[in-house]
């Protein structure tokens, strides 16, 4: 299989608030895959967490090898890279998961900017429309 790339967004309408992530992935036999879920009450970071474990869970399903994913979310990107420690109480079951995930993959992790997340961000937000 190709490596795939994936976009993941996650966002909340309040901050708790209704809550939904949007995932875009690209790379697979199939074509673009697009995922919208709604969440419940989440915060932002914990949306953007839950985003890539969705990322990752879904790249070990079609087997994948390699993913390098792109994120708008700083914290993430840097607490997945080691950049920052997570101390969060409520982060880090999330960050110990995604790490664990990321180990069985080549995985990688890029900052990018919200523009050029466009299509993952309309995602999460439709998905937190949807129940608020």
């Amino acid at each position: 299989m190709s490596p795939l790339v994936a976009y993941v967004d996650g966002g909340s309408l309040g901050n708790p608030g209704p809550s939904g992530i949007g995932v875009v992935i690209d790379g697979s036999g199939g074509g673009k895959i697009r995922i919208a879920k709604w969440i419940g009450h989440q915060d932002n970071n914990v949306a953007e967490y839950v985003a890539l474990l969705e990322a990752l869970q879904c790249a070990l399903t079609l087997n994948a090898t390699i993913l390098h994913v792109y994120s708008d979310s700083q914290i993430v990107v840097r607490q997945m890279t080691g950049a920052y420690t997570c101390r969060s109480p409520r982060l880090y079951s999330l960050n110990w998961t995604c790490q664990k995930l990321a180990r069985t993959l080549a995985f990688s992790i890029s900052h990018i900017s919200r523009e050029h997340n466009s299509e993952a961000n309309g995602l999460a937000n439709s998905a937190a429309r949807q129940q608020a």
